[in-house]
């Protein structure tokens, strides 16, 4: 591994951002669709499933890919793609070709994810987890912004409008293609691969099922607030949907700042340690935003989204270290298909919701960190 270098970080982060735009900024135009459209609910739910099947569950097939021999054309194809297939949206007069665009989105997002992280990991240096944190905040803040940027073109310009997007791509593309040298991963990584035998960690595959179930608990938890907490607040309690929206955003905002404040944490003391502790204190603070009200609900879930978020990069960092070998793999099984699979818990909320009421939905999700710190507890894990 290579020394720590911001620069490529950031670069790399960049693009990050910039893909993320476009997979955060599909919710917010799914609305302009189905009106213009005349789509039903079920359909633009369809909409949504092949767009989460392209951009995650998919994901570990390019890791695959990107392992078995250097792939780093992904990284300016992945995004072009991604900006393409989702800015031409506003174009097509029929169903099939939003489904073939949402899905030449998503595989331009899913092809991006893994060698990013996978180059990501030969420039952190000693401090993995803080290097991978630089790479990983890069998406949480494209992932927020992808609603405001799209909303704004389409409420000043128009929906017809929305191919502006693809600039963000296309800038990005022209930047990574200046930098390719830079950002290329270290030859003598590539000489070592292929004179080294593969050392296989004890129980890695065991270890990897572990995180992997950790992170699905984490992800259930974080879409299930992001999902239900408007649905309380406003169809529930009748609220303001301003002052929804606005816990959503302090949520991830705070989820951001603890992937890039927690990441020095992990790297000091030990990436499993740093996971019981915040899964821990997140199983805590949780249950609070049922007692308090007023700005002490945006604190509790400002800590519940710095908490539960700051572990994100950890995660990916410990599963490169159990497939030193495979990075493109693991870092796929991680902010892919573990994240993908998590995003079902979402569905299973409903039904809890249509059954038993939006409350009961809500409260449920108090029993995922629990579940999760104590999965922690069981992984085993060398540092």
């Amino acid at each position: 591994m290579g020394r720590f270098n911001l620069k490529v970080l950031i670069i790399l982060s960049i693009g990050h951002a910039i893909t993320d735009i476009y997979q955060g900024a599909l919710p917010a135009v799914l609305p302009f669709l189905k009106e213009k459209l005349a789509l039903s609910y079920t359909m633009a739910g369809v909409i949504l499933m092949v767009a989460n099947t392209a951009s995650s569950i998919l994901q570990p097939l390019f890791g695959f890919y990107s392992d078995k021999k250097e792939k780093a054309i992904l990284l300016p194809a992945g995004i072009l793609s991604a900006g393409i297939g989702f800015s031409l949206l506003s174009i097509p007069t029929s169903y099939v070709p939003v489904l073939f665009l949402v899905a030449i989105s998503g595989l331009g997002i899913a092809a991006y994810h893994p060698e990013g992280y996978k180059t990501s990991h030969f420039f952190t240096g000693e401090r993995s987890v803080t290097g991978m944190a630089i790479f990983a905040v890069g998406g949480n803040l494209g992932f927020s912004l992808g609603p405001i940027i799209s909303i704004y073109i389409i409420q000043y310009l128009g929906f017809d409008s929305l191919p502006l997007m693809v600039v963000l791509s296309l800038l990005f593309t022209a930047l990574i293609l200046f930098y390719r040298k830079t950002i290329a991963i270290p030859e003598d990584y590539r000489l070592h691969k292929k004179s080294s035998t593969i050392v296989k960690v004890k129980g890695a595959y065991t270890s990897l099922f572990t995180i992997i179930a950790i992170v699905i608990m984490r992800t259930w938890t974080q879409m299930g607030l992001l999902t239900y907490i408007p649905f309380y607040y406003i169809n529930y309690l009748k609220g303001n949907p301003i002052y929804a929206g606005q816990l959503v955003f302090v949520y991830l905002a705070s989820g951001a700042l603890g992937t890039l404040v927690g990441a020095p944490f992990a790297d000091r003391w030990g990436n499993r340690r740093f996971l019981r502790l915040t899964m821990f204190l997140a199983t805590i603070v949780l249950p609070l935003m049922f007692v308090v009200k007023g700005p002490l609900l945006f604190v509790i879930l400002g800590m519940q989204g710095f908490l539960l978020i700051s572990t994100f990069s950890v995660t990916v960092v410990m599963a490169q270290k159990l497939l030193p070998h495979k990075l493109g793999i693991a870092s796929g099984l991680m902010v892919g298909f573990a994240i993908g699979t998590g995003g079902i818990g979402v569905t299973l909320l409903g039904i809890i919701a249509d059954n038993f009421g939006v409350p009961m939905a809500l409260e449920s999700i108090l029993l995922l960190p629990l579940i999760g710190f104590i999965l922690s507890l069981i992984l085993r894990y060398e540092e």
